[in-house]
């Protein structure tokens, strides 16, 4: 009996028993020897190729739609399975506070010499929690969204970005419940207050660098996001978060150099802001030397440097 055999238009005919299809004649189609010159000749491109930076930054900044509905989404799923929801978003950082006031206020008595302590606190906590998060987020962005990576192409920034925009989004929603707590302990809104928005402005900024920073070293290296917590932690206790750090410097048996790292501490300069813009007694004396100008420049170089540092890998995320 004989079988079909198919041809190219589609069509099929019979062949005897035992016959093989012919196979076509002819010598064999050889590669160009240019395929660089070849390729760019017929328009064709390295699909996920990297593209320059100007253009890159354009496309980020095209795609602010899709970072501001995933960081929203992101949002409202974190605490969809607890029963108080989206309320943990103000609870984590009030129980830290009322952890860190009795371990440190009342066990180790770092609220001996600082005024107003509780707000100085609540202050610090919540403006630390938001660098903190942030941080702990970037790393998982790219390893924990492989599947995304993977499947689109889209600038890889977007999502450390979004990440961070998602902690912001948080922040602004635990300052109303921190500016209830100013409230109640006697720090009634000022102009002063309004000093606020360009210190988050630039913390938000230099979180976002440092996030991308950490999203393209945990990329390739997952056991990052099992060391940082430790590294947080050691940064936070140098921060002044839970403790005066004016009253630390006050101690002449402290190495200049020693001295010059806390005061130029980015973490300690984004919170001496936001304390000296919402607690009334915390002075311009609290503040260290040329205080918006390190902030500036920790935001500069931390933001314009860790966008390069993750566009340099662009094309190897989710390669691995």
């Amino acid at each position: 009996m004989s079988r079909p055999a198919a041809l190219p238009s589609g069509q099929a005919v019979s062949l005897p028993p035992g016959q093989a299809v012919p196979l076509p004649t002819g010598p064999a189609p050889t590669l160009p020897p240019d395929l660089g010159a070849y390729a760019a000749r017929h328009g064709l491109t390295v699909s996920g190729a990297r593209a320059p930076l100007p253009e890159y930054a354009r496309l980020l900044w095209s795609r602010r739609h899709f970072v501001a509905a995933f960081a929203t989404a992101r949002l409202t799923s974190q605490y969809s399975q607890a029963r108080l929801g989206q309320l943990w978003q103000v609870l984590t950082p009030l129980l830290n506070a009322a952890v860190y006031y009795f371990v440190f206020g009342e066990l180790m008595h770092t609220k001996d010499g600082v005024a107003d302590f509780v707000p100085y606190l609540v202050t610090g906590v919540f403006v630390w929690s938001f660098t903190q998060n942030t941080l702990t987020a970037g790393t998982r962005a790219i390893s924990g969204n492989l599947g995304l990576v993977r499947a689109l192409h889209f600038p890889r920034a977007a999502l450390p970005v979004s990440y961070a925009l998602l902690q912001l989004q948080q922040l602004l929603i635990s300052l109303g419940v921190l500016a209830a707590i100013l409230v109640c302990c006697g720090q009634l809104p000022q102009p002063s207050w309004l000093l606020a928005i360009p210190a988050l402005a630039l913390q938000a900024v230099f979180s976002t660098g440092l996030s991308l920073v950490l999203a393209r070293l945990a990329a390739r290296t997952p056991d990052l996001a099992q060391l940082l917590p430790f590294l947080l932690r050691t940064w936070m206790y140098a921060s002044g978060v839970m403790w005066s750090m004016a009253n630390l410097l006050k101690d002449d048996s402290i190495p200049a150099g020693v001295r010059l790292l806390l005061e130029c501490n980015p973490a300690a300069v984004y919170i001496s802001l936001m304390r000296y813009a919402l607690i009334d007694s915390y002075g311009a004396a609290g503040l260290p030397p040329h205080v918006w100008a390190l902030a500036a420049g920790w935001a500069l170089v931390a933001g314009a440097g860790g966008f390069v540092y993750f566009w340099l890998a662009e094309e190897r995320y989710g390669r691995g």
